[in-house]
């Protein structure tokens, strides 16, 4: 069969088949009566050959190497063309990423297409303070999709860059709450943890329906932070864990400052004193957890936590009995 024929039955041009024929691949082995150089039955097999390993992904010297070393062993090709297409997937996932984002972003014109491609790459610096200006800057100037903020801020583990991107995303409106509500299904607590943080600075109802989802999150902490930004927005399903983050002392001026919130309503301020008291009276409870138990007492309102605080005044514990004195001295001169 002449290379024309070849070409049309094959699919490889010709052009490619002289190719295979300079680099020794796939050389025509036969001749016509007139000379003419001819493929035999073995010469087309061995080019359906090449064209199947080249579908692999191999490169002509690696086909070459597989159709004639006879101690060429395929698996640790393969291996290395898996790990070598995973990477390429990687890169042109990666790539199609930040042309979603730009696109999303509607840039008017190139300026806006450069400053977005420098937010996005900065969003991804290992400098903190570059992530940092990224993210204050995406509020004021080109801003940066929603999903590139809410993937930085799940990710972000300096405390400043991450308040920076929680306000960035707080001032991008509530597009995000979708994605954030993604993080809280996360199999790492740390991720939810930061899914609530960033959730907590949205004021809306939506997001407080997903504050109230996470204080039955297995994991303790990602409750307690739940509980700090429900606590600020009324929600009295959170006043036995903020009591118990004053018990065991774990953000307890912050939960002490969102009971002193919640006790605001003169139906919860009492419920609260007499949850506070009832800690106090437990046997359980130490020394310290009880001077801070006493503290907490300060800010809530009511006839409840003033009769607390006066029999508190004269308990045995001499410190807490001080502070409950101190507190009384400070509710009687307002």
């Amino acid at each position: 069969m002449l290379i024309g024929e070849v070409a049309r039955r094959s699919g490889v041009s010709a052009r490619m088949l002289r190719h295979y024929d300079s680099l020794g691949l796939a050389r025509p082995t036969g001749r016509t009566e007139a000379g003419y150089r001819e493929y035999s039955s073995e010469d087309i097999r061995r080019i359906f050959h090449i064209e199947s390993l080249r579908s692999l992904g191999l490169s002509l010297r690696e086909v070459g190497r597989a159709l004639d070393d006879p101690g060429f062993t395929p698996s640790e090709l393969v291996d290395d063309l898996i790990r070598r297409t995973r990477e390429r997937i990687a890169g042109e996932t990666e790539l199609l990423t930040r042309l979603r984002r730009t696109g999303a972003a509607q840039p008017a014109d190139w300026e806006d297409v450069l400053q977005i491609v420098a937010l996005l790459q900065a969003l991804g610096s290992e400098s903190a303070g570059k992530r940092q200006r990224a993210a204050l800057s995406s509020a004021v100037e080109v801003p940066v999709p929603v999903e590139a903020l809410v993937e930085a801020a799940l990710s972000e583990t300096d405390p400043n860059v991450a308040g920076a991107l929680r306000w960035a995303l707080a001032q991008s409106g509530d597009g995000g709450l979708a994605l954030l509500t993604e993080g809280l299904g996360s199999p790492v607590a740390e991720v939810r943890k930061r899914a609530v943080q960033s959730i907590a600075e949205i004021p809306n109802g939506d997001a407080t329906a997903l504050l109230q989802d996470a204080l039955t999150d297995p994991d303790i902490v990602v409750r307690r932070c739940a509980a700090l930004a429900l606590g600020t927005r009324g929600v009295a399903e959170t006043v036995p864990t903020l009591i118990e983050m004053v018990v065991e002392e774990a953000n307890d001026v912050d939960a002490a400052d969102a009971l002193s919130a919640l006790a605001s309503d003169p139906a919860l301020a009492a419920q609260i004193a007499t949850r506070l008291v009832d800690c106090l009276a437990h046997g359980t409870v130490g020394s310290s957890a009880r001077r801070r138990l006493t503290q907490a007492l300060a800010d809530i309102p009511g006839i409840t936590a003033s009769r607390a605080l006066a029999d508190l005044s004269h308990d045995e514990d001499h410190a807490v009995a001080l502070t409950a004195t101190y507190i009384l001295k400070l509710r009687s001169a307002r």
